[in-house]
C-alpha cells in the first residue's frame, strides 16, 4: 500500500512540475518537501528527537523562502537558479559521507579505524569531520575529499540562498508572485 501511495505521490509531482499553470513557488514546495518530510518523520518516529524535527522544519521554511527568494530574482541567470538546486543536494550528500566515513556499525575487521592499529572512528557533525584517533593521540583524516566538496557546495549554497532571502526582505512580493499561477491558455 505504501509503495503505491509512494509511485502515486511522485505522479502527482511529476504532475505538477510539467504543469504551465501551476506557479513557481508551488513547484519548488513539491520539489523539496518529500525528502524534508521523510527527514522530519525519521526524527520524530525512529530516533524520538521531536527537538531536532522542529529545528529541521524551522530551517526548511527559512530556506524555502530563500528559494522562492532566487527563483524570483529578476537579475539572476537561469544557470545560477539552477545551480542551487543542485548544490543542496550534493551537500547533503558529501555531508552524509564524511560523517559516516569511520562507519563504527561496520563488523570491526571492516571499520577503517581498526583496521590500522587500534584506531577508534570518530565523526561530527558540523562542520563535518570523521577520522581515526589512536592511542598515542594521533589522527587520521577519513574523507577529506567529502569534506572538499562539502565546503565548495555549501558556500555556494549559501550565497545563493542569501540573494533569496535578500531578495524577498527587500521586495516581500516576489514570495507572493511565486506562488500565483503562471502562464494561462487564452480564453476561447
Amino acid at each position: 500500500m505504501s509503495a503505491l501511495l509512494f509511485v502515486l505521490g511522485c505522479a502527482l509531482g511529476v504532475f505538477l512540475l510539467t504543469r504551465p499553470g501551476v506557479g513557481p513557488g508551488v513547484k519548488v514546495l513539491v520539489l523539496t518537501a518529500p525528502p524534508v518530510a521523510v527527514v522530519v518523520w525519521l526524527l520524530v518516529e525512529v530516533f524520538d528527537e521531536p527537538s531536532a524535527a522542529l529545528a529541521v522544519a524551522a530551517v526548511f521554511v527559512v530556506v524555502l523562502v530563500a528559494l522562492n527568494g532566487v527563483v524570483g530574482h529578476p537579475r539572476l541567470s537561469v544557470w545560477a537558479k539552477t545551480t542551487v538546486f543542485g548544490t543542496v543536494p550534493v551537500a547533503a550528500l558529501a555531508w552524509l559521507l564524511v560523517v559516516t566515513a569511520d562507519d563504527t556499525l561496520k563488523d570491526p575487521g571492516e571499520d577503517p579505524c581498526s583496521m590500522r592499529y587500534g584506531g577508534v572512528g570518530v565523526s561530527e557533525a558540523f562542520p563535518p569531520q570523521a577520522y581515526c584517533l589512536y592511542r598515542d593521540g594521533s589522527t587520521y583524516n577519513l574523507a577529506s575529499g567529502a569534506q572538499f566538496v562539502f565546503w565548495v557546495c555549501f558556500a555556494v549554497s549559501l550565497a545563493l540562498l542569501s540573494t533569496g532571502l535578500w531578495q524577498v526582505a527587500r521586495e516581500p512580493g516576489t514570495l507572493v508572485r511565486q506562488f500565483r499561477a503562471g502562464t494561462r491558455p487564452p480564453a476561447r
